[in-house]
């Protein structure tokens, strides 16, 4: 796999999975941060663009459509990937009015994951 400079955020409250896909896709050259507080993820966004951003659905505070429809106000280009234990067809129905580009249920494979990563790379805006 080549070397990309895609930056790539992960927003879940469950510590292993930022530290798994960090593990993953920062071997492959992405440059990735992962946080476990919605928030803090929102703050870095305001401070440095990320081109594909993967949250949970169901977090505490500020959830993963509050998440995606704040990250859809900042950048537009930004790719969204929500994953989550809870998937419903509202939920993934108001996902997807909001603009989310994937929705993955739990438990999902890795390479499911780098697929939808890789989808979303190719579909970026004018950059790509």
């Amino acid at each position: 796999m080549s070397e990309t400079n895609t930056r790539l955020l992960v927003v879940d409250d469950e510590p292993i999975v930022g530290k798994r896909l960090k593990q993953v896709f920062g071997k492959i050259g992405f440059v990735i941060e992962t946080y476990t507080d919605s928030a803090a993820a929102l703050a870095a966004m305001t401070e440095k663009p990320f081109d594909i951003v993967v949250t949970d659905l169901k977090m505490e505070g500020i959830d993963g459509i509050e998440v995606l429809k704040r990250v859809r106000a900042m950048n537009p280009e930004t790719r969204v990937i929500i994953i989550t234990g809870y998937a419903s067809p509202d939920t993934a129905e108001l996902a997807d009015r909001e603009g989310v580009f994937a929705f993955l249920a739990k438990p999902f494979r890795l390479d499911e994951l780098k697929q939808v990563i890789y989808r979303a790379m190719e579909t970026g805006g004018p950059e790509a």
